[in-house]
């Protein structure tokens, strides 16, 4: 058997492992679809007539605030399922699984690789029903079929690069309860982005960041795709933001999990 065999194959073991541990703790699932229905809902309905007034060019509304928020409520959905990630490794690790691992004849890659693909699996079931919900208060896509598959296909690969960021933040600790608390920033980029409001409504510091941290190209892109909106670069820049950002979260994590136990 060759290496790429190998790793193929210990990599769905290791995936099977993941995904039978999701299943005896649904409430992870609905822990991370919950409280980003709770912020779509708090947003829509609370602050929505109010912030959808706002809107530049648009005559504001709910109806209006619902379909400018809901990018950016996908964002936190997936950013949520960063900590989940990082705990799942953390107990790994802690609990002494990853020593007996490195003693057995598997692929150095599979544990890393089973965690990224079965929490990429539990963040698009969440954010099924986060779209679900979304739909049901008054949320109108007016794109097509081409449209939701690419806006899908963004949301995978921003949470393949959010996932393997996080196995590294839960391989770095040493402790689970460090591990819950790194990837929290995360869930907050989409404030300090387009996701709530639109850039140029912010203070010059604060839009200066905005509109240069990675999750603003990925909301603008998926609001595009969904809405008809214009996507400009955005496009290219929330790729090449998914990219670099999975390529230094595999690097990191693969080094981590290579370092010598003892240090």
């Amino acid at each position: 058997m060759n290496a790429l065999s190998t790793f193929l194959t210990d990599s769905a073991t290791m995936l099977g492992r993941n995904l039978r541990h999701m299943r005896r703790y649904p409430s992870l699932t609905f822990f991370i679809a919950g409280i980003p229905v709770v912020l779509l809902l708090l947003f829509v309905y609370v602050f929505g007539s109010t912030l959808g007034a706002g809107l530049g060019g648009v005559s504001g509304g709910r109806e209006q605030y619902i379909a400018y928020v809901v990018p950016g409520i996908l964002l936190i959905t997936v950013a949520g399922g960063a900590t989940g990630t990082a705990i799942a490794v953390a107990m790994d690790t802690t609990e002494g699984i990853v020593a007996r691992f490195r003693t057995m004849s598997i692929s150095r890659a599979a544990f890393l690789t089973a965690h990224v693909v079965g929490n990429v699996i539990l963040a698009m079931f969440a954010l099924v029903i986060v779209t679900v919900v979304a739909v049901l208060v008054g949320f109108r896509p007016t794109t097509g079929p081409i449209e939701w598959i690419a806006a899908v296909g963004l949301l995978a690969l921003t949470a393949f690069a959010v996932m393997w960021l996080a196995v590294a933040l839960g391989l770095v600790t040493t402790s689970v309860e460090t591990a819950s608390n790194l990837p929290m920033p995360l869930t907050f980029l989409p404030f300090f982005g387009s996701g709530f409001v639109p850039t140029d409504s912010m203070p010059d510091p604060l839009r200066l960041f905005a509109e240069n941290q990675p999750f603003t190209p990925i909301i603008e892109t998926l609001r595009g795709l969904l809405l008809g909106t214009p996507i400009g670069n955005s496009g290219v820049v929330a790729v090449g933001w998914c990219v670099a950002i999975s390529v230094v979260g595999f690097l990191w994590a693969r080094r981590l999990y290579d370092r010598d136990p003892a240090r």
